[in-house]
C-alpha cells in the first residue's frame, strides 16, 4: 500500500503572501523596465543587449575592490576568475557561475553578493568568465565552467587555502544552467561530486517550458521570446536542444548534490525550477525548493524582504552542505 504524498506546498505558491515592497517592486518593473523583445541570434543584436543592460535600472553590484584576478588555463585561451577571500578562517570553495541568457553579465555583477557570502561562510569564491554566445555559442561556456570547476577540484588547496573535500557550486538564471551542467560534467568526467548546488531561477528545459508564455502579457524582465532568443545564440542547432549536456532535465540526476532551487511565482522560467526538483528528487539525489510567491525573475537583487529572506535560506543551506 503507498502513502499519498504532497509534493509542492500550495501555500508556496500563494501571491497573497507577497509583501508590500515586493508588490511595489514589481508594480515599478512593469512601469519602467522595457519590454523584453525576440531579437535576430547576431552578434550586432548581442552588443545592443549588452549596452542596453549595462546602462539599465537592473540592479547590477558596483565591483568590489577586494576582488582578486586570477587567470587559469581554459578551452578557449586564458579564463578570468574572480575570487574573494573570506576575511576570517577559509573553510571550503565555490564556484559561482554569473546569469545573463549566456550572452550578457559579468563576473562583477555579482560582487556584493560573493563579497558577502564569502565572509558570511568562510568561503573562497571564484566566479569565472566565461565565454558568451552568439560569438561562442555552446558548448564554449559549459566548457569554461568545466575547467574552472577541475582547477577548484584540484588547486583549491594549495591556491586558495580551501579543503578540496567542500567546494560548492552555484548560480542564477544562466548561470543556473551552467552550475546544473557543470554539476554532471564533473560528476561523468571525473567521478567529483560537488557538497552542494545553489541553482537560483535557472534554464534547464531549453527546447522551453509552459511557463515561458505564462506572463507575456505582462513586462517581468524575461518573456517566452526573449527566452527563445537566448537559446538560439547560444545553441544554434534546435536538435540538440533536449540533449542533457544543454537540457539537464533529460540527464541522469542519480548520484549528484544536494540542491537548493530558488524561483518566484512571477518568473517565466518558474517550470524549470519545478520541473528539475521533481526529477532532481525523484533519481533519489537530494533537494530542496524555495518558491517565492509573487516574485519575478532576479528577486533577490532587489531592496525587498523576500530578497533578504532568500539570501539567508541560500547561505543556511550552504553552511549544512560545509558542516
Amino acid at each position: 500500500m503507498t502513502t499519498a504524498q504532497l509534493p509542492f506546498d500550495p501555500r508556496a505558491f500563494d501571491e497573497a503572501k507577497a509583501s508590500p515592497e515586493l508588490r511595489a517592486m514589481v508594480a515599478e518593473i512593469e512601469r519602467t523596465a522595457p519590454r523584453p523583445v525576440e531579437r535576430a541570434a547576431t552578434v550586432a543584436d548581442a552588443e545592443a543587449a549588452r549596452r542596453e543592460f549595462a546602462s539599465g535600472d537592473f540592479p547590477l553590484g558596483p565591483a568590489s575592490p577586494r576582488a582578486e584576478l586570477r587567470e587559469i588555463a581554459g578551452p578557449g585561451g586564458p579564463l578570468r576568475l574572480r575570487v574573494f577571500r573570506p576575511r576570517g578562517r577559509v573553510r571550503g570553495a565555490m564556484l559561482h557561475i554569473h546569469g545573463g541568457g549566456w550572452i550578457l553579465g559579468s563576473p562583477e555583477m555579482n560582487d556584493p553578493q560573493n563579497e558577502a557570502r564569502a565572509d558570511a561562510l568562510g568561503l573562497a569564491i571564484a566566479s569565472v568568465e566565461y565565454r558568451l554566445a552568439p560569438e561562442h555559442p555552446y558548448p564554449a561556456a559549459p566548457d569554461d565552467c568545466e575547467a574552472a570547476a577541475l582547477w577548484l577540484a584540484r588547486h583549491a588547496r594549495e591556491e586558495l587555502g580551501a579543503d578540496p573535500e567542500r567546494i560548492l557550486v552555484g548560480g542564477e538564471s544562466a548561470g543556473g544552467h551552467l552550475a546544473a551542467v557543470t554539476c554532471l560534467r564533473m560528476r561523468d568526467r571525473y567521478g567529483f561530486r560537488f557538497r552542494g548546488a545553489n541553482l537560483v531561477y535557472g534554464l534547464y528545459d531549453l527546447s522551453g517550458v509552459p511557463s515561458h508564455t505564462a506572463f507575456d502579457d505582462r513586462n517581468l524582465v524575461v518573456n517566452s521570446g526573449s527566452a527563445r532568443w537566448f537559446t538560439r545564440c547560444f545553441v544554434s542547432d534546435e536538435r540538440r536542444l533536449r540533449d542533457p549536456d544543454v537540457s539537464p532535465l533529460y540527464a541522469d540526476l542519480r548520484g549528484l548534490p544536494p540542491a537548493l532551487m530558488t524561483v518566484g511565482t512571477l518568473d517565466p522560467l518558474l517550470d524549470h525550477t519545478l520541473f528539475l526538483y521533481a526529477r532532481w528528487v525523484a533519481a533519489g539525489s537530494p533537494a530542496e525548493l524555495a518558491v517565492t510567491p509573487g516574485a519575478p525573475h532576479g528577486f533577490d537583487l532587489y531592496p525587498v524582504p523576500e530578497a533578504a529572506a532568500a539570501r539567508a535560506r541560500i547561505a543556511a543551506f550552504l553552511e549544512r552542505c560545509l558542516a
